[in-house]
């Protein structure tokens, strides 16, 4: 085994050989082909939010379309029309364009909140539960009331506040979002304060930033990147919720949500404008749903096999 053979060389006041490290590092790739290879779910979801994902990014700046260039003299034209790979919509304009640049609005939108959430969480959540005590109440008190909000009204709140726009739901939806990573994050981190390592640490005097960073940061990352994963399709449902009744982002700015809204009103003339988005909304939503039940499938060792 790894650990008796560094055992043994600590023992001999050897150094940790390049050879041992590269060992190592063969046995965890090995170990992650293996944890893949027993669960497909992640592989196929992880293809689908990579799909989703180069779809937003890249997407627009391959088509190179303008999503606000209009033709009038070209609306509702179907898919495969000349010039118009998926068509046009009332006013004209690109649809495959729109549905590319919404993509990449709801991936910035699901980025910006799922990360203000995650480093705010982790901050509250391991201070809570690594100091207890009062802190530990004060803190916890204040998660329990933040996630006691639904995430859609404060959204609507704020963009009551200071008007319609991504800014107004970044902020509302972050502001709930913070307490779910910090009430598991802090479960997991009163489950690691005691373990071994961390009184260990703690008996060398390291410090409590250090401690944090080296110990309970790493081995909280598995729940954390499960809860990201989940999270991501919930920020995507609720932008395009939001932007579906004009409160997410504005004209001529797309969103998958505004073009659905848009797009309802011609259902009976054209339902590809509502199909096409609606689908692609739903592939995204998919897979970052099925990849984080996956990922806490395949990382979750009580669920293994």
């Amino acid at each position: 085994m790894k650990m008796s053979t560094r055992a043994a060389n600590l023992n001999k006041n050897e150094a940790w050989t390049p050879e041992e490290e590269t060992w190592t590092e063969s046995g965890f790739w090995a170990n992650l082909a293996s944890l893949l290879s027993q669960n497909k779910i992640v592989i196929i979801s992880g293809i689908m939010v990579l799909l989703f994902i180069l779809a937003g990014t890249v997407g627009p700046d391959i088509y190179g379309v303008r999503y606000e260039k209009q033709d009038i003299y070209n609306t509702f034209a179907p898919p495969l029309s000349p010039g118009y790979v998926a068509g046009t919509d009332h006013l004209g304009r690109d649809l495959l364009s729109r549905v590319l640049y919404g993509i990449r609005i709801s991936l910035m939108v699901s980025v910006v909140v799922t990360a203000i959430s995650l480093v705010l969480g982790m901050a509250v959540g391991i201070s809570a539960g690594y100091y207890g005590g009062r802190l530990d109440f004060i803190l916890s008190s204040i998660m329990d009331i933040a996630w006691g909000f639904p995430m859609v009204l404060i959204a609507i709140l704020f963009v009551a506040a200071i008007g319609p726009g991504i800014t107004a739901i970044l902020v509302g939806m972050a502001i709930v979002n913070w307490a779910g990573f910090g009430r598991i994050i802090r479960g997991e981190v009163l489950a690691l304060r005691d373990k071994e390592f961390v009184e260990a640490a703690r008996a060398l005097g390291v410090g409590d930033v250090r401690i944090f960073v080296r110990h309970l940061i790493p081995n909280t990352f598995a729940v954390t990147l499960v809860m990201a994963s989940f999270y991501m399709g919930i920020v995507i449902i609720a932008e395009a919720l939001l932007s579906f009744v004009g409160l997410g982002a504005q004209p001529p700015l797309p969103s998958l949500g505004q073009i659905l809204s848009e797009s309802r009103n011609y259902m009976l003339q054209d339902l590809w404008l509502t199909i096409f988005p609606g689908a692609v909304l739903a592939f995204g939503i998919l897979g970052f749903n099925l990849l984080g039940d996956g990922l806490r499938d395949m990382l979750d060792p009580r669920l293994r096999v």
